[in-house]
């Protein structure tokens, strides 16, 4: 790595600069010069907002180069408003990720383009500031400047009451189970529809677990919530059940795995916006460190964010990577050189970073076909980590392992996590007393 790049990691999270960083030449190169997007990340962004911009790159461009496996935290309408046709769905189908925390809301949406009701009634783009009155008169749905029909949504309801009546929904399950039937249930509509495929599809395809911190706040468990009234008030067959524990529980296997199996032994995370997604994103650590007390669990090695919330609100959506470290999440020993947290709207720069990565990637593709492997990863050691296979880790298919081998971990230490269930309660009585049932 160059100076100049260790001085730029070294200032991502505001860390105290030598004098020789403070006094580091301003690499200002003219666009005129520049050929790939990654040139205009890295040396025509020169200060000031840019230049937390040119640092998100930095910290993209080293975590791929590294092979570091990366979850995925992203919240807001991304699959209501098309963009995991235009750079979520390619950047998960690079194999650089491992798993995705999102909403409820977000998988229920990512069903609609495959609707038949929505070939009636394309997706089009509305005023922000127009009259929602009329809107509503149309039967228009309106998520900031994108509208819809309201038979998609009716539609989507049907469609999702029907498969979840279906014989693999019938038992307890963990949300990725879930939202890998889900998901495999979308590709089937999709490709009877002629459509893209969809997030939900593409994590299945590519046995991508998704995980949902708060599945009660969104339309697709409303509709198992419609189901489950008619159980119980008539008495209809409905066995469906997320089990929340598990889901928790397997998003730890997860985090262990990277830190004790994966290639890079650490982990890396991207956060695009805030709230649940990247709440729940963030808890295996202490989950595994503070709550179960495991030894040597470590936070994110790479956490890179981009968020609205301003630093002061005090939410966790604005948290920035150093307060995180507090926690435990966030490496303690390297954060001041590979964790950036920018306020931005994120859909405004994905398209172009991902682009970037992209274009990088393919650049390497090129040199491997014409200089072979060996050469190039010597000359370019960033080339391995671009270039593993897009296959990806497949998390999902080695749940079962997973899960196991962490089982294991909690009975091999369940008297320590026994005896740290005691605590002298405010008036409860004493133990001597009380009468076994």
């Amino acid at each position: 790595m160059s100076p100049t790049r260790q001085d730029q990691r070294a200032h991502c999270a505001g860390g105290p600069l030598s004098k020789d960083e403070q006094q580091r030449e301003l690499v200002s190169r003219s666009v005129v010069d520049t050929e790939t997007l990654d040139q205009v990340f890295e040396e025509s962004l020169p200060s000031f907002g840019a230049a937390y911009l040119r640092r998100i790159w930095t910290l993209l461009d080293d975590a791929v180069g590294e092979g570091v496996p990366m979850t995925l935290a992203v919240s807001g309408p991304v699959t209501v408003s098309g963009q995991h046709h235009t750079w979520l769905g390619p950047l998960l189908d690079t194999g650089w990720f491992c798993l995705v925390s999102t909403t409820d809301a977000v998988c229920y949406h990512d069903g609609h383009r495959a609707l038949d009701s929505a070939k009636e009634h394309p997706f089009h783009e509305v005023a922000i500031f127009g009259d929602d009155g009329e809107l509503r008169d149309e039967r228009t749905i309106r998520v900031t400047d994108v509208g819809f029909d309201e038979d998609v949504l009716l539609d989507q309801d049907r469609f999702l009451r029907a498969v979840l009546k279906q014989p693999e929904f019938q038992r307890r399950m963990t949300g990725p189970e879930f939202r890998y039937l889900l998901g495999k249930r979308y590709a089937a509509q999709e490709r009877a529809n002629g459509v893209r495929e969809g997030l939900l599809a593409l994590c299945a395809r590519k046995e991508i677990p998704i995980f949902v911190g708060a599945p009660g706040d969104g339309s697709v468990f409303l509709n198992s919530v419609a189901l489950w009234a008619l159980r119980e008030a008539c008495g209809d067959e409905y066995r469906f059940e997320l089990d929340i524990h598990g889901e928790v529980f397997e998003s730890c296997a997860y985090h262990r795995w990277g830190l004790f199996e994966s290639p890079t032994k650490a982990l890396g995370t991207l956060i695009l916006g805030g709230g649940v997604p990247k709440n729940f994103n963030l808890q295996p650590e202490p989950a595994l460190g503070q709550v179960f007390g495991f030894d040597s669990i470590r936070g994110y090695l790479y956490d890179i964010q981009m968020t609205t919330a301003p630093i002061t609100d005090g939410s966790l959506s604005s948290c920035p990577p150093a307060e995180a470290v507090t926690w435990g999440k966030v490496d303690k020993d390297t954060y001041k050189r590979t964790t950036e947290s920018m306020q931005i709207d994120y859909t405004i720069v994905m398209p172009f970073l991902v682009k970037a990565l992209l274009e990088k990637r393919a650049r390497f593709e090129r040199w491997r076909e014409r200089m072979g492997e060996k050469a190039l990863f010597a000359k370019h050691p960033k080339a391995k980590g671009y270039l593993r296979p897009s296959e990806g880790y497949r998390l999902f298919s080695k749940r079962e392992d997973l899960l196991a081998k962490l089982m294991a971990d909690v009975k091999r230490d369940a008297k320590r996590l026994r005896s740290e269930c005691d605590y002298p309660l405010a008036g409860a009585a004493p133990r001597s007393k009380r009468k076994r049932r």
